[in-house]
């Protein structure tokens, strides 16, 4: 049965939705807005087209591959022990054991309470692509999975929340893998400052009881962040795989042999930078060897000198001969970096379909030559669903203003100049008087040339002079209009910065405390249930 059967109506038949196409948006790049509408250029950059025949097609590519699937299914196994795995969860690790089971997988870092809104849509976006194509091709199963990435060590981007428009920051001196650095005092105070501001919701202290049994003080991120996410979506049946795993990393060992004496990915991605740069800005362009040594709180940079390979920051040197000795008996201590990351993904997972944001999209298709050099199956590549969440009372105030939601999308400027010229009883526009002048000024010229045709230059002078002054005087009389509608520039003001923080998408911005406190456990079903698997289109909510 689909966890859709069991979600309460009311919530959904109290919530409305509008599509909108990326593009229209404004905040998506044309790489990704080409990438959506199939643009040619961009096809030799990937495998699979978004549809079911592309589904089909990455399935009969991803049976050619050995996938270790008993290694993988013990590992999820031994990953979650201590945790109680429901019956969904258990049945999903047995299928990952048989050939006609594949993964549908979303990947990020494990940021401290989810992060951003988009950690809760890319997964739910996962799971309901799975539930889909449970339904469409029977003859297969398929299996919900979110990849961390806990080993990234940049913590000014994994180790805060924006709550209502604060920044709440752990302040620990910790280094390394951001996964691996353990919950300490200063990060409980950090609950207690999130209590403060959700505590007085109807399910504010459900939630904060839930960040503190996770985040238990000695535990690791990633152990809290499995839990946590476990307790989100457990029901759901989707499993959490932590690559960092020593049996994991060994069954990797082979392709990281491959970059230590070949240097292969950066010379794949080369291949591929020198035609996307063409048309795209590059987004991540590689090193001689994309691989970090990770010890228990250090992660850095190998890198590959004249007699060897080094790691600067920790003095230390090997011979090629050494090196592989080092991976031989300590896999777990090389890291993939993003060139070589899905890489890893896509060797342990029998994985079909990868979802990410328009970012991760950029990096993997600079990857597709990565993978034919390894023999590993290319995923097909969707972007992630996206949501602005409009609270009804918001709605209202747009509707007054005589705007739509998707209005607010332009710039406040522009939303302020709109409303204006809507509402005021003057004229505010010089674009005939402009076009008079411009007309005026072309019959000088014309007539003028007759006697000196040098004149020319200096009459189309005057005529710019003439016209900026037009324009100027217009902004003049616009900004003079605008004082008669404070009030209005205020709720527009008002209703911008709650629908886009500081300019920026929701979704890039805000963390799911305060809406998960309002709304509880059901606010994830409400968006599983608006969610899409294969189709692309922006989504506006109103609850």
């Amino acid at each position: 049965m689909s966890i859709i059967d069991d979600i309460t109506q009311h919530d959904i038949k109290q919530t409305t939705v509008k599509r909108i196409t990326y593009s229209s948006t404004g905040y998506f790049s044309k790489l990704v807005s080409d990438y959506l509408d199939e643009d040619e250029k961009l096809q030799p950059f990937y495998k699979h087209p978004v549809s079911l025949e592309g589904i089909k097609a990455s399935i009969e590519a991803r049976k050619s591959f050995n996938t270790d699937r008993e290694l993988l299914a013990k590992s999820l196994f031994e990953q979650y022990e201590g945790i109680e795995l429901n019956e969904r969860q258990k049945q999903n690790i047995q299928l990952l054991t048989g050939n006609n089971t594949f993964t549908i997988t979303t990947a990020h870092q494990p940021n401290l309470f989810t992060g951003p809104l988009y950690f809760i849509y890319k997964i739910l976006h996962a799971i309901k692509l799975v539930d889909e194509l449970n339904k469409t091709l029977p003859e297969y199963h398929f299996v919900p999975v979110y990849y961390m990435g806990s080993e990234d060590a940049d913590i000014d981007e994994l180790g805060f929340i924006n709550l209502n428009g604060d920044k709440l920051a752990w302040n620990t001196t910790q280094t390394g893998a951001f996964g691996r650095m353990k919950i300490d005092k200063d990060l409980h105070v950090l609950i207690d400052k999130i209590k403060g501001q959700i505590g007085i919701f109807p399910y504010g202290n459900e939630l904060i009881s839930l960040f503190r049994k996770c985040y238990s003080i000695g535990k690791t991120i990633q152990q809290a962040t499995l839990e946590l996410v476990n307790d989100l979506f457990a029901d759901y049946g989707l499993l959490v795989v932590i690559p960092d795993n020593a049996a994991l990393k060994a069954s990797f060992s082979p392709i990281i042999k491959k970059e230590l004496t070949e240097q292969f990915s950066k010379k794949a991605v080369s291949a591929t930078l020198s035609e996307l740069n063409k048309h795209y800005k590059v987004q991540a362009a590689g090193r001689d060897i994309n691989l970090f040594y990770l010890l228990e709180d250090k992660r850095e940079r190998i890198e590959l000198g004249k007699t060897g390979f080094t790691v600067e920051a920790l003095n230390i040197t090997w011979t090629l001969p050494d090196i592989l000795a080092e991976l031989e008996n300590h896999p777990e201590r090389f890291s993939a970096n993003v060139i070589l990351r899905g890489l890893f993904q896509e060797t342990i997972l029998p994985n079909i379909v990868f979802i990410g944001g328009g970012g991760e999209l950029a990096y993997w298709l600079e990857l597709k030559k990565v993978f034919e050099a390894t023999s590993v199956p290319y995923p097909m590549l969707i972007l992630r669903n996206s949501f602005l969440l409009v609270k009804e009372k918001i709605a209202t105030r747009i509707d007054k203003l005589g705007f739509k939601i998707d209005n607010f999308f332009d710039t406040e400027r522009s939303l302020v100049n709109q409303l204006v010229n809507k509402n005021s009883s003057h004229k505010l526009s010089l674009n005939n008087e402009v076009k008079q002048i411009e007309e005026l000024y072309h019959q000088i010229k014309m007539e003028s040339m007759k006697v000196d045709p040098t004149l020319a230059i200096h009459i189309e002078a005057l005529e710019k002079a003439a016209v900026k002054k037009l324009i100027d005087l217009e902004k003049k009389i616009l900004k003079a209009e605008k004082r008669k509608f404070i009030n209005e520039q205020h709720q527009i003001a008002h209703i911008k910065e709650a629908l886009f923080p500081k300019n920026n998408l929701q979704e890039r911005t805000d963390n799911f405390s305060t809406i998960f406190a309002m709304e509880g456990k059901e606010w994830l079903n409400t968006i599983y249930h608006f969610s899409d698997g294969l189709k692309q289109e922006f989504s506006i909510l109103t609850f």
